[in-house]
């Protein structure tokens, strides 16, 4: 499989993951915070804030993944890996399961981030051949 593919579908898989996170928050599917001890009320609106990032977040991405912007794509991914880092640290913050916030956040994280690496890369490696005279 080329790199380009591999970071295709490794993008498709963050988008359509973030987008299905977002609306699981958003909705009223029952969802709950990994790892967090004390999950705020329903009456707090925590849910619909996260819900929207993470929504916002899957709509930028996805409009540079289907539009074809590989390198503008690999420096989104690279900024969306700081929510899973943020969530891994609110949650080891106020007390939550450590094994979660590693475990779940911050999988999440390294995976988004080198995601986006390797998209730089390919974009960096095709921009550089496209660069080379005939």
């Amino acid at each position: 499989m080329s790199l380009k593919k591999l970071n295709t579908v490794l993008a498709a898989v963050v988008v359509l993951f973030t987008l299905y996170l977002g609306l699981s928050f958003v909705l009223p599917l029952g969802t709950t915070f990994p790892g967090l001890a004390n999950w705020p009320s329903d009456g707090s609106g925590f849910s619909i804030v996260k819900g929207s990032r993470e929504i916002a977040m899957g709509l930028a991405m996805g409009v540079l993944l289907v539009t074809g912007h590989r390198r503008p794509l690999g420096w989104v991914l690279l900024m969306t890996a700081v929510a899973p880092f943020g969530d891994m640290v609110n949650v080891l913050a106020h007390h939550g399961s450590t094994a979660v916030a590693l475990g779940v956040h911050g999988l999440t994280a390294a995976l988004i981030a080198v995601t986006g690496l390797l998209t730089l890369r390919e974009a960096g490696t095709a921009s550089a051949t496209a660069a080379q005279p005939a």
